[in-house]
Parts: structure tokens; sequence; C-alpha cells
């Protein structure tokens, strides 16, 4: 498909989570917008993460109601499938998300709906041929690469490592967590422009009902009372952006979005409809916070100071956006929803990410971790001199086709044994490129004394099920001879996407 040279934006009114009223105004827009889906229709929310922790970070379930049954509505009999599929935040079966999110009991209510959990499909090649192009190929799940019309359904929310994630953004849960973590790291903006040559949504609808401010994982709710629907993805992120005040030409991801053709970020070209102006969205997000903070600056008066260099010298960049700062961002906000007391137990730690220059005041007892393969420093510390050197490979030797997963159980047992080994040393390497939230969230539980969320008793059960379910589905598949990944040409639906550039 091409993108739309018609691109339309609606905005509209929504004072609660009603999921019939939802149904309407989806309905209304679809008709509005001249669309009507068709062959395998795949809608994929934002389910980065769930639970009673959690409750805006996530698109909800009653908006996904609304959608399914809207898209059925207005279907005709040349709709072979409608389906919901995800893969939440890394570490966490996708299986759980729908459970705490409500989806899975909402899918069951919505006839003849199918679930896909990314991360248990099998992986496709596509490959890419675009100029600055990080990879020639990346992988996604069979239902994506297949669809034929696609939905995209993502939160309205900030983003510490991209400023905000509206429908751009929404497609690094596109991959599976081998996958996704590749290059998410400094080139990150990058990555999320090369993943927009997999699928093009012909339809979006993003909650904006209670947005989250702030962050990503962990947002503060920010009442909008918004549902927000397009036609073409770049013209839908750039309202979302002007709403906020935001430029969207400055968020990396969707000006790369925009130069590859696949939409337009000027707002004169973009048809606005609805029930809401431009105007009113504008007033009521005033005072909207976005996630863009660098590390120093989050930790300031608390028991972590954070010090932060470049990452590698060849990619010209002054500092990494997309990788291990906005991973321990999270992951200390994380911990403060399980443990009130975080900060007041948290023990003095000193946090270092890239090639940092400067000292570091350590004080007797006080640890120093060094984030990530790219950390680089040499200085003394407890008056013994201390070198750590850059130990990241360059991206070239990373091949799609060989990567592998990396279990929440290993790297619940690699950080303990990282952090034992250097109990007696007055720091220690989380290696990684990235180090990721939940390995983070390990590190500061073990080196900060705080509670540990993963051993939380109202979620590890409900959590351990999801995960084996997930293991033992995949095993069986192996078993049976179904490929996880599978590399060359693949079949491809009529959402694969056209573009010039």
């Amino acid at each position: 498909m091409k993108p739309t040279s018609d691109p339309r934006v609606i905005l509209r009114h929504c004072a609660a989570y009603d999921a019939e009223a939802i149904r309407a105004i989806v309905r209304e827009g679809l008709v509005e917008l001249g669309l009507r889906p068709f062959g395998r229709t795949l809608v994929k929310p934002n389910l980065v993460v769930a639970g009673r922790f959690y409750p805006h970070a996530h698109t909800r379930a009653e908006v996904g109601e609304g959608v399914l049954r809207a898209l059925r509505d207005v279907a005709g009999a040349d709709m072979t499938e409608l389906a919901v599929g995800e893969r939440c935040g890394i570490t966490i079966p996708t299986r759980s998300a729908f459970a705490q999110s409500g989806f899975a009991a909402m899918v069951r209510r919505v006839p003849n709906v199918k679930t896909y959990y990314f991360e248990e499909c099998r992986q496709v090649e596509i490959p890419l041929t675009h100029a600055g192009r990080l990879r020639d190929y990346v992988f996604t799940p069979e239902p994506v690469a297949r669809a034929d019309f696609f939905v995209n359904m993502p939160k309205f929310k900030a983003h510490p490592w991209t400023t905000v994630t509206f429908g751009t953004k929404n497609y690094i849960g596109l991959q599976d967590d081998r996958h996704r973590l590749i290059d998410h790291d400094h080139r990150l903006g990058e990555k999320i422009a090369d993943l927009q040559y997999i699928i093009q949504p012909q339809f979006l609808i993003i909650d904006a009902i209670i947005a989250g401010a702030g962050r990503m994982l962990t947002p503060r709710p920010f009442p909008l009372h918004l549902v927000i629907m397009g036609n073409n993805q770049v013209a839908f992120d750039a309202v979302c952006c002007a709403i906020i005040g935001v430029n969207a030409r400055e968020v990396e991801h969707i000006r790369l979005a925009e130069e590859r053709g696949f939409g337009t970020c000027d707002l004169a070209r973009i048809g606005l409809g609805g029930d809401v102006t431009l105007a009113q969205a504008r007033a009521r997000a005033a005072g909207f916070e976005v996630g863009l903070v660098r590390v120093e600056k989050y930790f300031e008066g608390t028991a972590i100071t954070a010090y932060a260099g470049p990452p590698p010298e060849a990619e010209q960049t002054d500092y990494c956006w997309g990788g291990c700062p906005g991973a321990t961002e999270e992951a200390i906000e994380i911990l403060r929803l399980y443990d009130t007391q975080c900060d007041a137990r948290m023990k003095r730690l000193h946090v270092v990410f890239g090639a940092y220059r400067g000292p570091i005041d350590a004080g007797p007892g006080e640890k120093v971790v060094f984030v990530g393969d790219c950390a680089n420093w040499e200085g003394a510390l407890a008056g013994t001199p201390v070198q750590v050197r850059n130990v990241y490979k360059d991206r070239a030797t990373r091949d799609p086709r060989h990567a592998r997963h990396s279990d929440i159980y290993a790297k619940m047992v690699s950080v303990r044994r990282t952090i034992a080994r250097a109990r007696r040393a007055p720091f220690l390497r989380l290696p990684g490129c990235p180090v990721s939230v939940a390995e983070q969230v390990l590190a500061l539980v073990e080196l900060g004394g705080t509670r540990n969320p993963f051993s939380d008793g109202r979620e590890a059960l409900a959590f351990t099920r999801a995960y084996l379910t997930w293991r033992l589905v995949t095993a069986l598949k192996r078993l049976l001879g179904r490929k996880y990944q599978v590399s060359g040409p693949c079949a491809r639906g009529r959402a694969r996407p056209e573009v010039n550039a």
C-alpha cells in the first residue's frame, strides 16, 4: 500500500472508558475516513507492561473492545480474519500483559477474534533496501508480515528515550526480544524508522482518554478525554505532537519517517476533523510533560549520582538517548512503585554511562556501576587506579539471523553473579548493549537494598504461569519441526508499504 495523499486526523471527545461509546466513535471514524477492513485484519495495541502498578502505561482494554467491535460493524465478507497481536516489554511474557491489562478477557468477549503473542509466532525476514538503513534485513512475526489491513492502536504517552510514543514508536512491539534489542541504543530513532518498512497502518487510533505523562513504563495519569484517529502514521504523530507543543520534526523517528516518504508533518497539509479542535486539544494538554531528561539531571537529589559521556565516538552523538541511561530511569521508577521507601532504603551508588571523562566522587563503601559495553573511564576509586575499557562491538557484528533469546531467569542469575564477583571491589560493570530495564532493576535491588518487584507474591504466580506457557508453546512447536525463525523471502500482505524514498 502507498501512504495516502489525503492524510486526515479526527479528534473526538471521549469522557470515559466506555467500550460502547468508543465503539460508536471508532465506527464513525472509519466511515468518515472511508475505510473498511478486509483480508487478514490485525490490530496492534501498546501493552508494553500492565498490572496494578501500571494502569496508564498501556492501551486500555475498553479501547481495544470498542475498536474490535467497530471493525466488525463496518467489515464486509472479505475480512477473513480479525486478530489482535503484540509483543510487550522485554522479558515479560506477552500472555501476562494480556491477562493483567484485561485484553485476554476482552478478546474472549468479542466473537471470532484471534490472539497473536508475537514471541510465540514464527519470525520472518523483511528485506530493507532504502538509503540510510541500519541493516539489510529485520525480522518480524509472520502475522505482521501477512496482514492486509493493519490497525495501529497505541497509547498517548511520553517516553524517556524518544520524547513521545505515539503511532510510529509503537512499532518497537513488532519485534521479539532478541531482535528488538539489536540497535536499541543511540541509533534507536533510525531503528524505528527502519521498522516502518515492515508494514503501514490503514487506520490509527490512540488511547488519549487518560494519557501518560513524564515516563513510559510508569507514566503519570494526564486526562485528555480524547480518542484520536487517522489514516496516515506520520500525519497522525504530527498532530499528536502538536497537541502537546512538540515539533514533530524534532522527534528523530518521526522526522526520518517523513523524509522517507511515509507521510507529512506539515499541519497545513493534514485535514483535521472531529468535535474537538486542535486549539481545544492543546488547551487540554497544557502542562503535559515529555520524557526526555538526561540521566544526570534525573537523579539529582537522590542516593544515586549519574555520570554520562558519549557513546562510541564513531557514531558522532553526545548521549545515548535510546539505551542504558533511559532504562536506568525507568528501573528506579519501577522500584519506587513497589517500595514506597525505595529512596530512603537506597544505598549510595554511582552509575556511569558512555565515555565519561570527569571525576567520580565516590566515598568509602559507595559502589560505582559502569553500565553497558561502551562505558569507558580512567581514574582512581578509593585510592586505587581503575581503568574501564570500552568493549562495545560494532553493530555490523550483530547479525539478526543469528540473534539469540536472553531469558529473564538467566538474566537474574547473570546479574547476581556479576555483583557477587565484584562484592569486594569498588566498582563493577553491567555488560550489554543495551542493558535492559529488567537487568537494571535487578542490579539496583541487589546493590541498593530495595524490595525486589520480581518477588512480589501477588504477581509472581501469574508471571510464572505465563512464562511457563510461553516456553511450553515454543518448545512444542520446535518438537513439531516448526522453525521459530525463517530467513529468506516470505509472504507479505496488502499492508506492505510502498514508498519511493
